[in-house]
């Protein structure tokens, strides 16, 4: 059964929308109020509805809030509906879903394991259109020298790095990022 649920985070409401087959469709941040975040996913899902979560999803709900609070789970095993996003962006994708919560890589370093560093620019790119926020962690990258760099999810670099704090971000040998 396909539809879209949502979960409180400290964060503010987060949503998760699925599929029959139970792959993860897309992922909501929170907007500025809850009321924004349900008219969000009602814009991008418009053929799904609000709905109980099926007993595989609701697990999933339950991880990933526990994840944007620090809980050691990257959620990498949790299938995604990606089929039509492209090889490359799919690629950038699951190894941002390999950093655990708390921790950072930069573009770079991400580039740097997808074929140098010419391609950190379409790592960046990729990352902007990635439809799976909570899931593909992309508020886990960086830019070069662990500066925050930019964010497109809502609230921008704030979101950002509020869920970083959240997840108990640390970096270098400095304890937390604030």
């Amino acid at each position: 059964m396909s539809g879209f649920a949502f979960f409180d985070t400290p964060a503010g409401l987060c949503g998760l929308a699925w599929n029959d087959a139970l792959e993860v469709c897309g992922g909501q941040l929170p907007e500025p109020t809850p009321e924004l975040t349900r008219r969000r996913m009602q814009q991008r899902f418009p053929g799904l509805r609000e709905t109980e979560p099926p007993p595989a999803m609701a697990q999933v709900l339950r991880r990933l809030a526990a994840a944007l609070q620090g809980a050691p789970d990257t959620l990498d095993d949790v299938p995604l509906a990606d089929a039509d996003v492209p090889v490359f962006n799919r690629r950038v994708y699951a190894l941002a879903r390999q950093i655990p919560p708390g921790q950072t890589r930069s573009y770079g370093e991400l580039a740097a394991e997808l074929g140098g560093p010419a391609v950190a620019r379409a790592v960046g790119q990729a990352l902007g259109r990635n439809h799976f926020a909570s899931l593909v962690p992309c508020h886990r990258v960086m830019a070069a020298r662990h500066q925050a760099g930019g964010f497109s999810g809502p609230g921008g670099l704030q979101t950002k790095l509020r869920l970083l704090q959240l997840e108990g971000a640390q970096l270098g040998d400095q304890p937390g990022l604030f």
